[in-house]
């Protein structure tokens, strides 16, 4: 009985010894046919100064900017300014035909110098009380009534005349020589564009953080790469009971003509610098619904999956509120391809972008 016992142990402990050797050996081989290490890039964590910025999209309006028109009826005899340029205030841009008015002034010169005339001979007349004082009163008020004939006649030969109200830049004339105009019809577009306002609508909850004299800058579609800068110069005194945004009027230096009124740009609100921003290359991050994370790079083989809290984006980077700390070794590419604990193999020579304000090409 006890020799069966102990058979029966020694198979055990034998069949316990060779399942044991197996697994080993399987071991041996599983880590033989492991996958070799991911080429990955990685940054360093460093905490960075960043200018937090009110991000809305604006229009451009001109400062001053009418449709030129005439008042007066008449035939156009000259166009003097060229489509498309600059113009100063009192510049003449239209002509009318004044034939008839010239005339009509020269007339009433001819009167008025008569009637000056007649009242010098009045007034001997009148010291020595050759003549009543009626003849001259008469004579004074027909100096008077000629005067004012001659001064109508000469604003309206100047009202045929269209000129320019202010420095602008006119637009495609509407208007060709020899036309006839009635009153009203517009001539030209004239728009003064330096310098120029944007406005831009921001929700009721950035009121606070917005005032006049705060800096602004924008870019435009059709000026890849340019960027201009001004400043808040008004701001709405209501606030629009439909939507619950105000609107914000920036004044913009535009001394080379680039930016036009009607122009649609992207605009940024300044606010105060922020200090100890943790950002990192956008193509770090691996984004799921179930949370976004990163991969931390331990003793430079292998990685760790940490979730974390995204903030604000500024170009490349992507600011983290938590789960990264400053000094972390982080994969900047090649995220997609990992799992936690996977061995990775550091190679840098190629970095992807991470540029605060990147400038792609061909776009």
């Amino acid at each position: 009985m006890f020799l069966m016992i102990g058979l029966v142990a020694v198979f055990v402990a034998f069949l316990v010894f060779w399942t044991m050797r197996n697994i080993e050996k399987g071991k041996a081989m599983g880590a033989k046919f492991a996958p070799p290490p991911s080429a990955v890039t990685t940054v360093v964590v460093k905490a960075q100064t960043w200018q937090p910025v009110l991000s809305a999209v604006g229009s451009l309006r001109a400062v001053n900017g009418v449709t030129v028109s005439t008042d007066l009826a008449g035939i156009v005899s000259e166009i003097p300014f060229e489509s498309g340029t600059a113009v100063k205030k009192g510049d003449v841009l239209v002509k009318l035909d004044t034939a008839q008015e010239d005339a009509q002034l020269r007339s009433a010169e001819a009167k008025l110098s008569l009637a000056k005339s007649e009242l010098e001979r009045r007034r001997d007349l009148i010291a020595k009380k050759a003549i009543a004082q009626s003849d001259w009163d008469t004579a004074q008020s027909q100096l008077t009534q000629t005067e004012a004939d001659v001064s109508q006649m000469r604003a309206l030969v100047a009202r045929k005349r269209i000129t320019a109200p202010f420095d602008g830049m006119a637009g495609i004339r509407m208007v060709n020589i020899g036309q006839y105009l009635n009153p009203g019809a517009a001539i030209v577009s004239l728009q003064s564009v330096d310098p120029i306002y944007v406005e831009f609508a921001l929700p009721q909850q950035s009121f606070e953080a917005v005032a006049v004299g705060k800096k602004v800058r924008l870019g435009a579609s059709g000026l890849t790469g340019e960027r201009f800068e001004g400043e808040i110069t008004a701001l709405d005194s209501r606030i629009d009971e439909s939507t619950r945004n105000f609107i914000v009027q920036a004044t913009i230096q535009n001394s080379e003509g680039k930016l036009r009124p009607g122009m649609f740009v992207d605009v940024e609100v300044l606010l105060p610098e922020q200090e100890g921003v943790l950002a990192i290359p956008s193509s770090s991050i691996a984004y799921a619904p179930y949370g976004d994370s990163i991969y931390v790079v331990i003793d430079g083989k292998q990685v760790e999956q940490r979730f974390v809290k995204l903030g604000p984006k500024r170009g490349d980077q992507v600011a983290i509120s938590s789960g990264l700390k400053e000094g972390d070794e982080i994969v900047s590419s090649g995220v997609f391809k990992l799992r936690p604990g996977a061995a990775v193999q550091v190679n840098n020579s190629v970095q992807p972008g991470n540029e605060l304000q990147p400038k792609p090409v061909d776009t």
